[in-house]
């Protein structure tokens, strides 16, 4: 604790920020609901948006999710149309996973509705101060 904090202060740190992570997290829920998609689909669907067809693995990698964790939110994109399985041409063994067109459309939509309810969240932050904060959660992420 740094010199002239006080431990209920940094309780209310805490409890400020849980109760962001909350009110964020519900957002983030209905903004969802629409296409009946999980928070962890979504992140699937971001991250291969973001880098592409990829392997199975690493998927895994970059949701930080074992890899039958990965294959459960796979099939259950490939289910809804949204992902595809292709052989590796550079290992048989391996598997990519690609957008299809309708996970391209998808996705593009749930970034559009989470950018609006973004600017609706942090909308009465000034620019500075919507700058701290984004500096300080990069540092609090690593």
């Amino acid at each position: 604790m740094a010199a002239g904090e006080r431990e209920d202060d940094q309780e209310s740190l805490a409890e400020a920020f849980w109760g962001v992570a909350r009110r964020l997290r519900h957002l983030s829920r209905e903004t969802l609901e629409p296409w009946q998609i999980t928070p962890g689909h979504a992140r699937a669907l971001t991250v291969l948006m973001r880098h592409g067809v990829m392997r199975l693995s690493a998927l895994a990698d970059h949701l930080n999710i074992a890899a039958r964790s990965t294959t459960e939110v796979v099939d259950g994109l490939e289910e809804r149309g949204l992902v595809e399985r292709r052989p590796d041409p550079q290992d048989r063994r391996a598997t990519l996973v690609a957008l299809t067109n309708e996970g391209t459309r998808v996705g593009t939509a749930i970034r559009s509705a989470r950018d609006a309810d973004a600017e609706r969240f942090f909308g009465d932050l000034s620019p500075t101060d919507r700058a701290d904060l984004a500096r300080i959660l990069r540092t609090l992420h690593g």
